[in-house]
């Protein structure tokens, strides 16, 4: 029995529950359906609710805690002698028992250790099993519930829109906590690399060398945490990004819904966004193995001297990524202007430019801000086409032919490998986190407080 099987067989119970309600329910109307307060459908609804929902809870509590209550019951039945190493090197001990549990051909040679695995694998098999029996036999008696209380005159698509209502709503709070988490997370480990690095090196500083020493004598312990040269490049190949992506996004997005013919928009619009389904990796490839030779042979040809790693070539290939973004956003948010607000401005004697600059653009303003404004951050949160197309050096420079990195590049470079978060190094991944959420945050404000202000209001 595996947790998969757990949730198919939950899955099905909630389908024979459907089944059984909707039957329950005509059988009590003898087929009319005009007797029942709620429809057949509904009935069902309601017991398949009755039924998923006590197995779900009970198979998520397995999921999330039965392995650790597991190991807790292990550990308590230890031999008195591996109790005592296990007070002292706790997770090693552990590390051993579960890697014997995952892998039977270790060449683990404690007799202890092996005892304890095979003693957590039978607790596993009791308890797997145990939450199967559980999760069927709440669904089973949620399912007896619902068809006890399938009656004529039973509300049960009220009910059904509660329990729907309840599980938004949880959705939203869960969405909401995780939110507040990921937030609260990044404050409480900035707030400690800021106990070592002062807040006004990093937010002014230039020059970034996070490699501290091991040893106060060595050379660099100290490290360099200037946060300046990460956000130059970071923004410097954004907007290389949105020069490319800004403007042919939005022409391809009124050229789409205003000039082209029915068949060339069946054709071209899925097209376009096919570029959105591309790997970053491809981009990361392209932009490496042809765009920046392209870039850097066309610069010799002009006497302009282009590194091979620039930020003209990563900006370059990250604006045709973020295309469909723009373009695909935009079209919707033309595409929703009222019709009769075109009309309207063509029978006043307006020419068609003319009523898209004046009339459909501004009213399909805050669309394509929101189009824009999601071009940016996907921009600003790439990593691979910056890594393979301009390199990991920080460089404080706005010249768009020479190396630069981003903050992305600099977080993954921090955070890759066996990294002990007690070093202003790890945790200095943390602080530019922060720093571009907040970045991202005024970005934002800033947007709305532009809509709302240049936007067309119609009745």
């Amino acid at each position: 029995m595996t947790n998969s099987a757990i949730f198919v067989t939950i899955t099905i119970l909630a389908l024979a529950a459907f089944a059984f309600g909707r039957q329950r329910s005509l059988t009590i109307a003898s087929g009319n359906i005009a007797r029942l307060h709620s429809l057949p459908r509904h009935h069902g609804y309601f017991a398949a609710s009755c039924a998923m929902i006590p197995a779900l809870a009970i198979f998520t509590i397995w999921t999330i805690f039965g392995k650790d209550i597991l190991e807790g019951l292990m550990i308590a039945g230890l031999p008195e002698e591996m109790a005592a190493q296990y007070r002292e090197q706790a997770a090693l001990v552990l590390n051993r028992i579960r890697l014997v549990v995952e892998n039977s051909t270790t060449n683990e040679q404690d007799i202890n250790i092996i005892s304890a695995a095979n003693h957590f694998k039978e607790l596993y098999r009791y308890g797997i099993w145990a939450s199967f029996t559980l999760s069927i036999a709440s669904g089973l008696i949620g399912l007896l519930v619902a068809l006890n209380k399938t009656q004529p005159d039973f509300r049960a698509r009220n009910h059904f829109e509660k329990i729907l209502s309840i599980i938004l709503i949880a959705s939203s709070t869960i969405a909401i906590i995780a939110t507040l988490g990921i937030v609260l997370s990044l404050l409480f480990e900035s707030l400690r690399f800021f106990n070592e690095v002062s807040i006004i090196d990093f937010v002014f500083g230039t020059k970034w060398s996070p490699q501290t020493a091991l040893r106060a004598d060595q050379v660099g312990s100290s490290g360099a945490f200037g946060a300046v040269p990460l956000f130059a490049g970071t923004l410097l190949i954004s907007f290389l990004a949105m020069l490319i992506a800004g403007p042919i996004g939005l022409f391809s997005a009124i050229y789409l819904t205003q000039y082209a013919s029915r068949p060339v928009r069946k054709f071209g619009k899925p097209l376009l966004e096919i570029l959105a389904g591309v790997p970053t990796v491809v981009y990361g490839f392209f932009a490496a193995l042809t765009i920046a030779p392209l870039f850097r042979d066309t610069g010799d040809l002009l006497g302009l001297a282009i590194s091979s790693e620039s930020a003209l070539a990563a900006g370059f290939v990250m604006g045709i990524m973020i295309i469909p973004f723009v373009s695909s956003l935009s079209d919707d948010a033309i595409t929703a202007v009222p019709r009769s607000l075109k009309d309207g401005s063509l029978a006043l004697g307006a020419t068609k430019s003319e009523t898209i600059i004046k009339v459909i653009i501004p009213a399909a303003l805050p669309g394509i801000v929101g189009a824009f404004l999601l071009a940016i951050s996907r921009a600003v949160g790439e990593t691979m086409i910056v890594v393979m197309a301009a390199g990991m050096q920080p460089n404080l420079t706005a010249n768009p032919f020479e190396a630069v990195t981003t903050v992305t590049v600099q977080i993954v470079a921090l955070l890759t490998g066996d990294q002990e978060f007690d070093s202003a190094k790890t945790l200095s991944a943390f602080a530019l986190g922060l720093a571009l959420f907040i970045t991202t945050m005024l970005l934002n404000f800033v947007a709305l407080r532009l809509v709302r202000k240049y936007r067309e209001a119609y009745e």
